[in-house]
């Protein structure tokens, strides 16, 4: 039987404003909030991973660390840490997936060319099948890509990617909430 849970990476209110905030937060919390009411509806769970630095950046227990505003977490959801790009590295998220009898993955958050992608790729080298939310994922960009890009990139990147066994599967919001349907 597949079994799905929901991965939220870094919404997090550090990363969503001021000077190096992702593009379009607000809508992809949205989009993010849409799918994860939907996911609950199926009792399935849903994670929120949260990155956190030393001090100055994404300190826990900081404003900044903090889930990002608009992003509706219930106590029921499920919170990983992490340290690194990868939800998987030194977590206990590995675990907590077996334990609940995952098999498949449903991905979002940011950043897309960071933990997006890192987390994605460890996830299809565990066996886990993914559907990447083509349109809840983001990016503030970078000198080389604008942010829009790095979106695009990520979404042709990962679903072309076939050595794992497992694929990814970009699917917008709207194709995502029809099929939860």
């Amino acid at each position: 039987m597949t079994r799905t849970a929901l991965l939220i990476i870094d919404m997090q209110q550090g990363l969503c404003e001021g000077e190096g905030a992702a593009f379009e937060s607000a809508p992809v919390i949205a989009r993010l909030n849409r799918v994860a009411t939907a996911m609950r509806a199926r009792h399935a769970p849903v994670f929120f991973i949260q990155h956190e630095s030393g001090p100055g950046y994404l300190e826990r227990g900081t404003p900044a660390w903090e889930l990002a505003k608009g992003l509706d977490a219930t106590p029921n959801d499920e919170r990983i840490r992490k340290t690194t790009p990868d939800s998987f590295l030194r977590t206990t998220l590995q675990d907590r997936l077996i334990a609940l009898g995952v098999t498949e993955l449903i991905i979002g958050g940011m950043h897309s060319e960071f933990c997006m992608d890192t987390t994605t790729r460890r996830a299809l080298a565990l066996g886990y099948p993914v559907t990447l939310i083509a349109d809840g994922h983001t990016s503030a960009g970078n000198d080389a890509l604008t942010a829009t890009q790095v979106i695009a990139h990520h979404n042709a990147t990962l679903a072309n990617i076939t050595s794992f066994g497992p694929r990814v599967r970009p699917v917008t919001t709207e194709q995502l909430l029809a099929e939860l349907a």
